[in-house]
């Protein structure tokens, strides 16, 4: 009989065997059957982590200083980490804040917690207490980890739930150094349902109040298969990529795909970002596979990159759609393609431009091979080139969330008509390559024409003055609306009327002459914890403006300024 490990195996091999042929992969992988009783953390990791002395886990800081964890010492110490906090009452279905930083008590908690078969809330510690307070409450914790440093940050967060520390002890709080004294109860078997929870992440709430979104067993665990294969890593490789603990894309990138690959996870901390330390770090740790947001990939450009380092195969960009410039400057110096994708915290990768394939400029890639993406037109209903981005659930996509916990009316609409509607607008053109337009709810009409803010951000960008854009409607008698932008300026750049001629000048110069930049306005943007623009906030003080009759006196205007 042919047990759940052998099937996760052997579709595991398949991905990648296949993905360097797109086309192949597509008609060809399959999603392995997994059923009954499946546990990620045991019935994969252990099974090829037990007696394996390759790296695990290399986290290197600052000072030089650096930590490294082969695979068999990782599976030995989740296990013992499991049994204290057995000893502690934490059993199945309890659910734990995880708040830690690249530390390796955070990968050994993982495990750990996922071995009981408990639930893992990863949160970022840049919350405060209200944040917190809202989490713990709708979470339903039974249990908080966090370092000492943040550890006041609870004194005000009531709830009947368990405090651990790690680091200094604190009063009030158990200590996880207590764990090391543990006497191991491993190897743990497997007790959890391929449908019982496993993950419980909350969203970055750039349009309202953070959404909390539940995976399974097998979401994460099995779906991030596509997010190994979109990032090309291979069993052996060494992986780094950017990205702050509490956030999904840590767990795709710093947890699930490395692992569910057998490869090695890089973490490279640092208190201020060093474009040529970071450079410094890719060569010494022989990365095969980088993943980076575009922010960081454009202070990389602007520090020179130098000669390609050596090992590196593979670049991807993340959190945002790249634009063409940084692509192209990359491909000069390092003769490699920074390639693009698109999922969300709901999903794993669902779009991908994937190893040795085409790019083409600006698009975010083709579906993922078994995910079944559609467009469909949100006014018709109907499937078209030009529409949401949305998953056929009769194809039952494995990568999909269970659902927004404790909120059936959400569930009710994201699920409507058959389809999981992710929010996001795209073009498909002719080759089946899927161009980002932008959010459902920020596309606007101008002069009855549909405006994408994503495109005009991604022309503005490119101006030396703009360090980010957010471009929202500004009500108008005439037009309906028009594009405004709201820049954060680059340093060396003054806040003048002439700044914003040339910016506008050169949206003009840029874009279709219907999509003119016609008001700018430097503005501190406004985030959320995660780091995104939250354009409602400026959407509503537009509207706000508009309906009392005040113009906005700091921004500045195409007609006055531009010929």
């Amino acid at each position: 009989m042919t047990t759940n490990t052998e099937l996760y195996r052997s579709s595991r091999d398949q991905m990648i065997e296949l993905i360097h042929d797109y086309d192949r992969a597509v008609r060809e992988f399959r999603w392995p059957e997994i059923t009954g009783t499946f546990n990620w953390a045991i019935d994969w990791f252990d099974s090829f982590a037990r007696g394996n002395d390759r790296l695990a886990l290399w986290i290197t800081e600052e000072d030089g200083s650096e930590v490294r964890v082969t695979f068999d010492e990782m599976a030995t110490n989740s296990d013992r980490v499991a049994t204290w906090l057995r000893g502690l009452g934490i059993t199945k279905g309890d659910r734990i804040v995880l708040m830690l930083g690249n530390q390796v008590e955070l990968w050994e908690l993982m495990l750990a917690i996922m071995k009981l078969g408990a639930i893992v809330m990863p949160t970022t510690a840049a919350l405060g207490p209200a944040d917190l307070t809202d989490r713990i409450k709708r979470g339903g914790a039974s249990c908080v980890i966090a370092n000492a440093a943040d550890t006041a940050k609870f004194d005000t967060v009531e709830g009947d739930y368990r405090r651990i520390v790690v680091g200094d002890d604190v009063a009030g709080w158990t200590s996880y150094a207590h764990s090391a004294d543990a006497e191991s109860a491993g190897p743990f078997e497997s007790t959890t349902l391929v449908g019982d929870p496993m993950l419980i992440y909350f969203t970055s709430g750039t349009t309202s109040r953070p959404k909390l979104v539940e995976h399974s067993q097998i979401s994460y665990a099995v779906g991030h298969f596509t997010t190994m294969a979109w990032i090309g890593v291979k069993p052996g490789d060494v992986h780094l990529t950017i990205s702050s603990p509490g956030w999904a894309k840590h767990a795709w990138s710093l947890f699930f795909a490395p692992w569910i690959a057998e490869a090695t996870i890089f973490v490279y901390n640092y208190s201020r970002f060093d474009a040529a330390a970071l450079m410094g770090q890719l060569r010494r740790a022989r990365v095969n596979t980088f993943c980076a947001p575009p922010t960081v990939w454009r202070m990389l450009i602007q520090a020179d990159l130098g000669e390609r380092p050596e090992g590196l195969r593979e670049l991807l960009g993340a959190g945002e759609p790249l634009n063409p410039d940084v692509i192209r400057q990359v491909e000069q110096s390092w003769g490699l393609t920074i390639r693009d994708g698109f999922g969300q915290t709901e999903t794993t990768l669902q779009v991908g431009n994937t190893p040795g394939q085409p790019v083409k400029a600006g698009s975010m890639g083709r579906p993922m091979p078994g995910v079944p993406v559609t467009l469909v037109d949100p006014l018709t209903g109907e499937v078209s080139d030009d529409g949401e981005i949305c998953l056929d659930l009769a194809r039952h996509p494995m990568n999909l969330m269970t659902g927004y916990l404790g909120d059936p009316e959400r569930n009710e609409q994201v699920m409507a008509g058959g389809y999981y509607h992710t929010g996001d607008v795209a073009h498909r053109d002719e080759d089946g390559y899927i161009t980002y337009i932008g959010r459902t709810d920020d596309v606007f009409k101008s002069s009855d024409y549909k405006v994408s803010p994503f495109e005009l951000e991604s022309v503005l960008i490119e101006h030396p003055a703009v360090v980010e854009a957010a471009v929202v409607p500004q009500p108008d008698d005439t037009r309906l609306a028009v594009p405004k932008a709201y820049v954060a300026l680059a340093e060396g750049w003054e806040p003048t009327a002439e700044t914003a001629k040339t910016i506008m000048e050169y949206a003009r110069d840029h874009l279709a002459p219907y999509l003119k930049v016609r008001r700018v306005e430097f503005f501190e943007l406004p985030k959320t914890i995660s780091g995104k623009i939250r354009r409602v906030e400026l959407q509503q003080r537009e509207a706000a403006s508009h309906a009392a009759g005040e113009e906005i006196v700091t921004e500045f205007r195409y007609e006055d300024l531009v010929v």
